[in-house]
């Protein structure tokens, strides 16, 4: 039995209905009298004023007006109660239904079945299922009440949305059992809940007993039916239970069609249906709207999105907020900002999820400050916030690493009910992670009372992007040991994780778990993969994962395409890219702009020309990326006026293009103009990095340029960018060409950091060109010591002996690496005809045209000769 909280107020005993929050106090009367009465009655006027209040969802003053009838609660009829309890479920406020249960249970009608029905449902909305359970179980003691279908469906509907799938279905399974006839409604809570694999076959257990019991006219039903086979990825089954429909205008089976094609991912067919029903002349309402703007979303299809918009006005729907939000959303995920604003400053009437889509909006397009000013607005404005709008914020602040802001905001949520949120909780372990405070990651981490599949991947990835990957691994372990399965976003950087340790055992043991988790065939997860082993440089391992993946995964390809072309295996990569057309796709961007690269390591031009009009031909979305790899492709291949010409029509240029046309113009000995690109990139506004001055510094060295080359290397410390190892090679080349070779050495001694063999290697060149025996033998010592089982190290230093006429350490030197066993890795050359290249390695004569060549080379002898050539170097060959 429940108990009444009471308090005395003026001497009398009175019942407090949360008193606090709505300042009223019903009297209670004399209890004792109460069991006696069987029917008493409310003024009719004051019954229908509380019924109607309550119909229109103004519940507080439905209960005054019922505190304030003066024959309270004596003049209360069986049917005051079902109203009163609606208005205690919809506030919701548990304090006031225990008050007005314990009236129903002191004037004897807790037995009356739409009491009971109120009742359980109250208790369920109030977030008290114990308490609705408790009712139920009293209330079943009842023949008449046990076989009441009503009761049975608002304890089932209760335990669902609780979460409690298992503890609803058994209640069905024993309503039948005990011979009561499930109802249309019934069915439609049951249906509602059966999702995924295990849901589809009650699902579909559910359907036959519809059909069996001839349900299926209930249009009701058909459409559950409808959303259930959606939901269970299957959009056929539902798509020929949506045409057997005989009511072409139930709008709701439209949405959830239009709704069930997009959750699959079939986005087209749901912009189709949304045409036929305008040409069906159906009612159209705020979610078809937002269903069919979602779906444009999904696709990035802004043409058809804003044609809807044009209806969206047509009919008035301008100022819904659920139809405006969803326009927002739509634009932004289009990439139109600038429409995405205009939705935002065109709708008068802003609500707080309105404000909250343009803040993510505003995130997701990069424009992280934008959003700390929409949030400004709100704090002008003193609009309430919530946790969607501290997650965007957070993440604003992570994109920005702006620490302070985010601990700040952090410090406005401490004594909110916010604190606990999942999703806020989860900003904030991705806030602290990439801001690099992985300490506050931790602490926040540790007070988390909930910790969802969400917050151990913000954990996971912030150790990964912090560069803690042994720690990432033991989250990732404790979170299986903890009987949580993780999704593909934690896959992906665990996998990571094993790539960053090089450690391929581990990545085995993160393969075989995907196996068995089954989450092999996801995208991003078999993309991780196949990185992984491309990394470890095991393409067939690589292969082997995508193998079992469907033909028709655009990223599997384009990963595949990657990694051969990584793994020194450029023609396998380019190889790939009539296959995936074969199966039917069409490559994108990122398809393109890997197959460039492995064209331009071949530098096979008639290649890279196909590939550059197929793209124009197929009419791919030529951005910066691809336009950037088509730059390079052409440069490495010798075509620098191609790559000037994209270069001049380009729409958008960023830091890479320039770095790559002055590159190209260097590395042409063009470095005038390589210079005269530099100058007019800075003038312009582009912030020169590392990879500029290398390509400048490489350039001046190709020239011969000295004064220019060390000019431009100093010039780095005026733009604070540390000089790599790569511009210290260039510099002290470009002395050494200069014959400045104790200026070189001089550098190397004053280097900040230790330099490497190639450093050294550059020294020892320049000491056998201008035959310095004593600073050579210096350096090739230095490289003997660096690398000593490196064969290419000794034969430099062989070369300097042999050309000094140091024969004695040069037959030393020699019987030094017979000793190791040391050979020098030949060099080797390729060339490019008729769309066949072939290779050619020193001392090889392996090629199936050697006798052609050999001739070929005899020929161009004799010619040279004939002419007064020298032809010393065709005979080395």
């Amino acid at each position: 039995m429940l108990k009444k909280e009471e308090t005395s107020i003026h001497g009398q005993q009175q019942t407090a209905v949360n008193g606090s929050s709505y300042g009223l106090v019903l009297p209670w009367g004399a209890v004792q009298g109460f069991s006696n009465l069987t029917q008493t009655h409310l003024s009719p006027s004051i019954h229908s004023k509380i019924r109607n209040l309550v119909q229109q969802g103004l519940y507080i003053e439905s209960l005054k007006s019922y505190a304030i009838e003066p024959n309270f609660p004596l003049s209360a009829t069986k049917f005051t109660f079902p109203s009163l309890l609606k208005a205690c479920a919809s506030l919701p406020n548990l304090h006031y239904g225990k008050t007005i249960h314990s009236t129903v249970i002191t004037m004897g009608l807790q037995f009356d079945p739409f009491i009971a029905t109120s009742i359980i449902n109250m208790y369920v909305k109030c977030w008290s299922l114990s308490n609705a359970v408790q009712v139920f179980v009293n209330l079943s003691e009842s023949e008449v009440l046990a076989r009441d279908v009503t009761l049975w469906n608002s304890m089932i509907d209760g335990y669902f949305r609780y979460g409690f799938l298992e503890e609803g279905l058994a209640q069905f399974r024993r309503m039948q059992a005990l011979g009561i006839k499930p109802d249309g409604y019934s069915l439609t809570i049951v249906i509602a809940v059966c999702g995924g694999v295990s849901g589809c076959l009650e699902g579909k257990k559910i359907h036959g007993y519809v059909v069996r019991n001839m349900f299926d006219g209930d249009p009701f039903l058909m459409t559950a039916l409808v959303d259930m086979y959606s939901s269970c990825g299957r959009p056929r089954e539902a798509w020929l239970l949506f045409e057997k429909l005989e009511d072409k205008e139930n709008v709701v089976a439209w949405n959830a069609m239009i709704g069930g094609f997009r959750e699959n991912g079939l986005w087209e067919n749901s912009l189709e249906l949304y045409f036929l029903m305008k040409n069906e002349n159906c009612k159209i309402v705020s979610a078809t709207f937002s269903s069919t703007l979602s779906a444009c979303s999904q696709g990035e299809d802004v043409r058809f999105g804003r044609q809807v918009h044009c209806d969206v006005i047509k009919m008035d729907f301008q100022d819904n907020p659920y139809v405006c939000t969803s326009l927002l959303t739509m634009y932004a995920k289009c990439g139109s900002f600038e429409d995405t604003k205009e939705v935002f400053d065109s709708t008068s009437n802003k609500e707080i999820e309105l404000w909250n889509a343009m803040i993510a909006a505003c995130v997701g397009n990069g424009y992280a400050y934008d959003a700390l000013d929409i949030y400004n607005q709100m704090k002008f404005n003193e609009l309430p916030f919530d946790s969607f709008t501290m997650s965007n914020l957070l993440a604003s602040c992570a994109m920005l690493g702006l620490y302070d802001l985010g601990r700040a905001l952090h410090g406005e949520m401490i004594k909110t009910p916010m604190q606990a949120s999942v999703h806020v909780q989860s900003a904030l372990l991705t806030m602290y992670s990439k801001c690099g405070k992985m300490e506050d990651a931790k602490a926040v981490y540790g007070v988390m009372n909930e910790k969802d599949v969400v917050a151990w991947g913000s954990l996971i990835s912030g150790f990964c992007l912090n560069n803690k990957l042994y720690e990432a691994l033991d989250l990732f372990k404790a979170m299986v040991e903890d009987g949580l399965k993780p999704d593909s976003d934690i896959i992906v950087s665990v996998t990571a994780a094993c790539g960053g340790l090089n450690s391929i055992e581990l990545g085995h043991m993160v393969h075989g778990f995907v196996i068995k988790s089954g989450l092999g065939l996801d995208s991003f997860v078999a993309s991780s993969l196949i990185d992984m082993y491309s990394k470890h440089g095991s393409p067939e391992m690589a292969k082997g994962v995508s193998f079992e993946l469907p033909k028709q995964i655009l990223a599997a390809w384009n990963s595949m395409i990657s990694c051969y072309n990584q793994n020194g295996l450029p023609e396998l990569s380019i190889s790939l890219l009539p296959q995936l057309v074969h199966h039917g796709l069409y490559p994108d961007s990122v398809s393109i702009t890997s197959v460039l690269a492995a064209v331009s390591s071949m530098a096979a031009l008639l290649k890279g020309k196909i590939i550059h009009g197929y793209s124009i031909r197929l009419k791919v979305p030529f951005d910066a990326q691809v336009e950037n790899a088509l730059i390079d492709m052409y440069i490495k291949c010798g075509c620098l006026k191609y790559a000037h010409n994209i270069f001049q029509n380009m729409s958008q240029r960023n830091l890479v293009t320039w770095n790559s046309v002055i590159s190209g113009y260097g590395s042409h000995g063009e470095c005038i103009k390589a210079i005269g690109l530099f100058n007019e990139m800075r003038r312009l506004g582009f912030e020169p990095n590392d990879v500029t001055f290398l390509s400048l510094v490489s350039s001046c060295n190709h020239s011969g340029l000295l004064n220019e080359g060390i000019g431009l290397f100093q010039l780095m410390k005026d733009f604070k960018i540390e000089p790599r190892m790569e511009h210290y090679v260039n510099i002290v080349d470009l002395m050494g060409r200069a014959g400045r070779l104790k200026d070189a050495y001089s550098f190397i001694e004053n280097m900040p950091i230790e330099a490497d063999r190639s450093v050294w290697l550059c020294l020892l060149s320049a000491c056998r060109a201008h035959r310095n025996v004593e600073l050579g033998e210096v350096a090739g010592n230095k490289l003997l010591e660096i690398e000593p089982t490196r064969g290419s190290n000794y034969v430099q230093l062989l070369n300097l002996y042999v050309e000094g006429g140091l024969k004695e350490k040069a037959a030393n030197l020699r019987g030094l690496m017979r000793q190791k066993g040391l050979k020098k890795i030949p060099g080797c050359s390729w060339i490019e005809v008729k769309n066949k290249v072939d290779m050619f390695f020193s001392g090889d004569s392996s090629s199936s045209r050697t006798v052609e060549i050999y001739e070929t080379l005899k020929s161009l002898g004799n010619n040279m000769g004939k002419r007064g050539g020298s032809h010393e170097g065709v005979e080395a060959f």
